[in-house]
């Protein structure tokens, strides 16, 4: 298996800098995913990985071997691409056998893998199929199995399940993270979809402008987000957030005062303007007053199955809270919310850093 390490990387396209001093080591067997919105350099960090762009500067390193020169055919990767790419003339075995004959691999030698390919991923049934005989998750399927027979030790997946359905998605998803477990390869996931990067990522490079704005393990990407702009795009629905000043740890906004007691980080300071954010699931509310607990009304509600999403105004600011779904809030009704302030972050407005 092998490691991956990117040092002081820089991609320019004329004078537009793509990718900024980039560093980054992913282990061996790591699931690493990069994740931002669209334009952010992701796709491309990807890329210059694959060899499939030349960088401006920096190196790459691929099991302690420099190849930031090198071709994509010697860097010992695999890749599956947003389409599928498949050769529609060619069976499933055809599309899976074609670059072994290219690489002058004997016959066993493909037979084998291809059979323990199509195994993994259930597609033996498919083999003499084209893919016009497939559905969009069959031929994803293929495609990552095309990766899959070449027999290396880093795979890069590049938004591979962004033109299927959701359900369809959900199913892929679990398939990839039993095939990372199952063959402990070092894999680089790139998605703007962060319910697949906190469900598949061992660690999640959240990026923007080229530029990683945290590197964590998913749960402390989504509990203690380094800044605003990581905070707002991971979670779904996002986190609420309040406009405020902070003094010797009590956020204050208008007549709304709240004691940041138990808060997991340093709101001892005294600032002018900074953001709360509370996440949904950590707001109780109640129709009754409880000590600590603050008014809101409510404006209102949004069922989504398993749970619904209740909108109040807190002090003036709309606020996401997750309820049980048969509990029902009638629209302008005064509730009473129980913040839980140490899974809650605040954000310095001028540096938009967490406190």
């Amino acid at each position: 298996m092998s490691s991956i390490s990117i040092k002081d990387l820089k991609l320019n396209f004329g004078a537009v800098e793509v990718l900024k001093d980039l560093t980054i080591d992913v282990a061996e067997g790591e699931f690493l995913v990069l994740l931002g919105p669209s334009g952010c350099g992701k796709s491309t960090l990807l890329n210059c990985i694959a060899g499939l762009l030349d960088v401006s500067d920096g190196q790459i390193f691929i099991n302690d071997k420099n190849v930031t020169w090198e071709e994509p055919k010697d860097r010992g990767i695999g890749m599956v691409f947003q389409s599928y790419a498949l050769y529609p003339q060619m069976t499933v075995e055809g599309n899976l056998s074609f670059g072994l004959k290219n690489a002058g691999l004997s016959k066993s030698d493909i037979a084998q893998r291809i059979k323990r390919a199509s195994e993994i991923l259930q597609i033996e049934p498919l083999l003499k199929r084209k893919p016009a005989a497939l559905s969009g998750g069959q031929r994803q399927r293929v495609a990552i199995g095309r990766a899959l027979v070449r027999d290396v030790d880093v795979f890069l997946f590049d938004e591979p399940l962004s033109n299927l359905d959701a359900k369809l998605r959900s199913e892929l998803r679990v398939e990839i993270k039993r095939l990372h477990a199952r063959l402990e390869n070092t894999m680089i996931y790139v998605t703007h979809d962060q319910i697949e990067a906190l469900t598949l990522a061992d660690r999640i490079a959240v990026m923007k402008g080229g530029i990683i704005q945290q590197l964590a393990d998913p749960r402390t990407i989504y509990n203690k987000p380094t800044n605003l702009f990581v905070a707002g795009f991971i979670g779904s629905p996002s986190m609420s957030f309040l406009d405020g000043s902070l003094s010797g740890g009590v956020f204050q906004a208008g007549d709304l005062s709240i004691p940041l007691a138990g808060y997991d980080g340093d709101a001892s300071g005294t600032l002018s303007k900074v953001k709360l954010g509370l996440r949904p699931e950590h707001i109780a509310v109640s129709t009754n007053a409880t000590p600590g607990s603050v008014p809101a009304i409510v404006d209102v509600e949004e069922p989504m199955g398993s749970d619904s999403l209740l909108w109040v105004s807190l002090g003036g600011q709309p606020v996401s809270v997750r309820i049980e779904p048969e509990v029902r809030h009638p629209r302008g009704s005064e509730v009473y919310l129980s913040l839980d302030i140490p899974k809650a972050s605040v954000f310095d407005m001028e540096t938009e850093q967490r406190l």
